[in-house]
């Protein structure tokens, strides 16, 4: 059982604005040395609830950083919206990236689904599976071989990548989503899947059928649905290192000390997921240093459960 740290790009409610650099790179380089196995990043570019506007940092230059300043965690968007980037070039970001980290990269995409960024930054909300699904024509022979030549309705592409990047198949692909069109988009082209958010284990009945739906889309594929790594999105909190002056945990959060939330979160292989990827609270280098903790009773315990 793999498990990763969420960052926190977007607005710190106790702050009234995002986390700086310098905090997110010492969650990420905790996250690295504690012995975590990723470290990733939301793809947003506002948000915008009942009128309130709040924002983000940007996912993949920060990323781009978090991969500088470690040597050993995956890295990836979770999820990248395919919509914001021309898909060509994302496949160029994409090797670019994977030869900063050393062939760390997790390529998360998704379609979007917050209409008013969309809005704002003047990306067409219409047809967004449409969309999506002539993007990774694009994306994904350019990644896997290196050519492509695609004329769709919304996108075409003649393109070769030069440098092919440090992996002959490039990074593998993570796609997020629940939907008929979006699962069997999972099961065609995708190395993984990820489905968020979650609290307790025994609270997440409808990640069972989340996974029942993407093993149906993959038999009418024609494809193994255990060659797609299931992972899923969790909320955790360590109610000692929060202070009333903090953003504080949503309630359905694992909450305890590490040994606590270490055995909540290998309840998790009764859903068969494989990774785990943590929203964290409080925000903090130390929080990550409990996580990690709590990740070696995990994954102690996963085994056990599993013999």
């Amino acid at each position: 059982m793999k498990i990763g740290l969420m960052l926190p790009l977007g607005d710190d409610e106790a702050l009234g604005r995002p986390v700086d650099w310098e905090r997110l790179r010492d969650m990420a380089v905790a996250a690295d040395e504690g012995g975590l196995d990723s470290v990733w990043g939301a793809d947003h570019l506002i948000y915008r609830f009942d009128g309130a506007l709040s924002g983000i940092h940007e996912c993949w230059t920060i990323l781009t950083a978090v991969a500088a300043v470690t040597r050993r965690v995956e890295i990836g968007p979770l999820v990248l919206a395919l919509p914001f980037r021309n898909p060509a070039l994302v496949a160029k970001m994409a090797t670019a990236l994977d030869e900063v980290s050393g062939g760390r990269l997790v390529l998360g995409l998704g379609c979007g689904w917050h209409e008013p960024e969309f809005d704002a930054f003047g990306f067409p909300f219409d047809h967004r599976v449409g969309r999506f699904e002539e993007a990774l024509e694009v994306l994904v022979p350019l990644l896997r071989t290196g050519r492509v030549q695609f004329q769709g309705r919304w996108h075409r592409a003649d393109a070769e990548l030069l440098p092919p990047g440090p992996r002959p198949h490039g990074p593998p692909i993570l796609i997020a989503g629940k939907r008929p069109r979006m699962l069997r988009l999972v099961a065609r082209h995708a190395d993984a899947w990820n489905a968020a958010w979650y609290g307790r284990a025994e609270e997440a009945d409808e990640l069972d059928e989340r996974v029942a739906r993407l093993r149906d889309a993959c038999a009418a594929q024609g494809r193994d649905s255990s060659s797609v790594e299931l992972s899923a999105g969790l909320y955790v909190a360590f109610p000692a290192l929060l202070s009333p002056d903090v953003e504080q945990p949503p309630e359905e959060a694992i909450s305890g000390e590490a040994d606590d939330v270490g055995r909540a979160l290998a309840e998790y292989r009764s859903h068969g997921m494989q990774h785990l990827i943590v929203h964290l609270w409080p925000s903090t280098a130390a929080a990550v240093g409990e996580l990690a903790r709590a990740a070696e009773i995990a994954r102690a315990d996963a085994r056990i459960g599993a013999a």
